[in-house]
């Protein structure tokens, strides 16, 4: 039996869990890694047996807890060597300010960005990299700003690769666990972007965890080295395919013979037109390498789609610019007489809570 887990699924963090009885995996780390392990007690998930963490791409809203959960679990982590370079660019502090000034700096650039949305598809700066690979983040600038001249009389930027697009409006509770206290004879003490272990891979090519067998392969979106995920175990296949600009050729072999598909359906195009985010944000949301909507999935369900998988899981929901009725009624009518002969379960991954597990 495979046991497959959407933990939660949208702009503030996405991660997903699947299982076997020898192996278990998570694929993304998006939310802190209190929050990822308290999801994975109250779905029936043990922390404890992890034996891996694989993750897509480098955005905020997959990588949030990533270290934390490495270290705290002692698990290996895989992704592309991209993506590994990406994140610790981003994790890693810019200035001469000790590391427990950075992880307090850390703790008020995300409390400030959840009041501001600096981070998010409301971000004017996101998916807009300056010419030279980084890019600067106000309110962290401003923050250090702050910081250096109350305690040293001056001023610091800090700048990381590839700034990160998940929203921010995480609830209080929910600040990511940025080890504050940090021993001096650990590895992390001086080196933040730690992990006990990386494994690099290339899209395309496979390769096995325990009993499951993972092949990335390459999506169009607005990242260092995006992946999806295929995912065979035990007879079954289970692919993650978010953070999709569209479905390139690609994408859509690897969906074909799914018995259960994670697929995007962030956005209606109407309500994101119509809506608050500054034209520049509309337009990367739009684009080829920003997210997919509910139309164009449609599009795909009603033409190409084998209808051969027992689940079909909407996720990445934007709060924004859709609604959880808009997707799914989207969803449904493109499947009507394309359902296989154990039909199309059309399911919601939320945000806030964990989708009940389904074992296949």
């Amino acid at each position: 039996m495979v046991r497959v887990t959407v933990l939660g699924s949208g702009s503030k963090g996405n991660c997903t869990v699947v299982s076997t009885s020898r192996t278990r995996i998570v694929l993304d780390a998006g939310f802190s890694c209190r929050e990822i392990v308290k999801r994975m007690r109250f779905s029936g998930e043990d922390p404890e047996k992890l034996d891996a963490v694989l993750i897509t791409h480098e955005h905020q809203d997959h990588v949030q807890g990533l270290s934390v959960l490495a270290r705290r679990w002692n698990v290996p982590v895989y992704a592309t060597q991209a993506t590994h370079a990406a994140w610790k660019a981003w994790i890693t502090p810019r200035t001469t300010m000790s590391l427990n000034q950075w992880l307090e700096l850390r703790r008020q650039q995300y409390a400030e960005s959840m009041k501001s949305g600096v981070y998010g598809e409301n971000d004017p700066a996101a998916g807009l990299p300056a010419s030279d690979g980084s890019v600067e983040i106000p309110s962290l600038a401003a923050a250090t700003e702050t910081l250096s001249q109350a305690e040293h009389g001056s001023s610091e930027t800090i700048t990381a690769q590839h700034a990160d697009h998940g929203h921010s409006n995480h609830e209080p509770e929910e600040l990511p666990d940025l080890e504050e206290l940090i021993p001096s004879d650990t590895p992390a003490a001086a080196d933040p972007a730690y992990l006990p272990c990386v494994e690099h891979f290339r899209a395309g090519i496979a390769f096995d965890i325990g009993d499951i067998h993972v092949t990335p392969f390459t999506i169009p979106h607005d990242a260092a080295d995006p992946v999806g995920f295929v995912v065979q175990a035990e007879g079954m296949k289970i692919v993650l395919a978010t953070d999709l600009g569209y479905l390139a050729p690609n994408v859509r072999m690897h969906l074909r013979g799914a018995d259960l598909l994670i697929i995007e359906s962030n956005h209606d195009v109407e309500m994101l037109r119509d809506g608050p985010y500054p034209w520049i944000v509309k337009q990367r949301v739009l684009s080829r390498v920003g997210h997919l909507s509910n139309d164009s999935l449609g599009e795909y369900l009603a033409s190409e789609y084998d209808g051969g998988a027992r689940y079909v899981i909407l996720a990445h929901i934007s709060e924004s610019n859709n609604l959880p009725a808009l997707a799914r009624s989207c969803a449904e009518r493109a499947l009507e007489g394309r359902m296989g002969l154990l039909a199309n379960r059309v399911l919601l991954a939320a945000q806030n809570e964990p989708l009940e597990s389904i074992d296949l």
